[in-house]
């Protein structure tokens, strides 16, 4: 019983830490881990409902924690999953880009894998992460069809390509915070008269093997954030984030800049890691001004990388008008100030 006294009291804890707003990664692995924490704190409170010797104050203060966790985990991931009742879905429309974004895995060399998923999908756009140049040159045979491209590769896991059908406008490469960690910008027509602008983004996590803190990551999604605030047109920012929608750094970028998440009521779409089902997490995003939404959108198969690709239809709404500019209050203001700070000191 004390080895599953200690494990219940880890996990009563640990879903905790994030909220302490520390950057190190040790803090912040908790929100990654929430659906797998849910189902291992159900599994600890049966077993020690069902194995205490006898119901002591001590019992009753871990079975006591471990469903506090449990729910205080799921009020903040119930609105992703498949259950939250959803809004209506579809609206009148004047046009629709569909994108497929995929982190391929830079060591991942299937490239004919990756190739039948774009032919299976047949979107107007593709983006690419962790595309070096092995993959610029794997995947060159779409260009026939993709001519128009916008191209980042680098040999240090954040790459980042574009591929598209039809003429961009605008496009640039940015390196928002991070010398070696590009980001794709660019406009593309819905319509003769409405384009939509593109974010396309992939910073570094919070790891032991990559940052040790979570300040680049915060930092890029702020700066972003504060962009878009400033802009009043259809806006669609999309990729490999490293971060789960219910973290408080992706909840207020979705504050600052009033974007709407499609996978609300849709389901979780863990895209990382394809080979474990069992530790997966939902890191592959896209968001969207309220004048447009999201008809079809799929996971892709598993096409050799360490993520799955997600596939999306983006429509733009009739008469609709984009509103980014959010009110925020203090604590928020001071929450995003911090963020800046840390990485100006770092």
């Amino acid at each position: 019983m004390i080895v599953l006294y200690i494990l219940s009291v880890i996990f009563i804890i640990s879903p905790f830490l994030p909220a302490t707003e520390l950057p190190h990664w040790f803090f912040r692995t908790a929100d990654f881990v929430r659906l797998q924490s849910i189902f291992i704190e159900v599994v600890l409170l049966i077993v020690v409902a069902i194995l205490a010797p006898e119901y002591t104050v001590w019992v009753w203060i871990v079975l006591g924690g471990l469903l506090a966790a449990i729910l205080y985990q799921t009020v903040k991931v119930f609105k992703y999953s498949s259950f939250f009742p959803r809004k209506k879905p579809s609206f009148p429309h004047n046009g629709k880009i569909s994108l497929l974004a995929a982190n391929v895995l830079q060591d991942n060399r299937d490239y004919n894998a990756f190739i039948s998923e774009i032919n299976n999908y047949d979107p107007d756009l593709v983006l690419t992460m962790e595309s070096d140049s092995g993959w610029e040159e794997g995947i060159k045979e779409i260009e026939k069809k993709y001519p128009h491209t916008i191209k980042a590769p680098n040999e240090q896991y954040y790459g980042m390509h574009l591929y598209s059908k039809k003429e961009i406008k605008g496009a640039s490469i940015r390196y928002l915070v991070e010398d070696i960690v590009p980001s794709i910008q660019f406009e593309y027509n819905i319509t003769e008269d409405i384009s939509v602008y593109f974010e396309c983004l992939h910073p570094a996590p919070p790891s032991p093997t990559e940052n040790e803190t979570s300040k680049e990551r915060d930092a890029e999604l702020m700066i972003v954030a504060k962009k878009i605030r400033e802009r009043n047109e259809p806006t669609v920012v999309c990729g490999d984030m490293n971060d789960v929608v219910w973290s408080r750094v992706t909840r207020m970028f979705k504050k600052m800049t009033n974007m709407i998440d499609p996978r609300i009521g849709r389901g979780f779409f863990s895209t990382y890691h394809a080979d474990y089902w069992f530790m997966r997490f939902p890191l592959d995003h896209l968001f969207h001004t309220k004048d447009l939404f999201v008809g079809r959108m799929e996971r892709t198969k598993n096409f050799g990388s360490d993520h799955f690709g997600m596939y999306y239809e983006i429509h733009h709404k009739k008469k609709a008008t984009v509103k980014t500019k959010t009110k925020l209050d203090a604590d928020d203001r001071e929450f995003v100030d911090e963020i800046m700070d840390r990485m100006e000191q770092a």
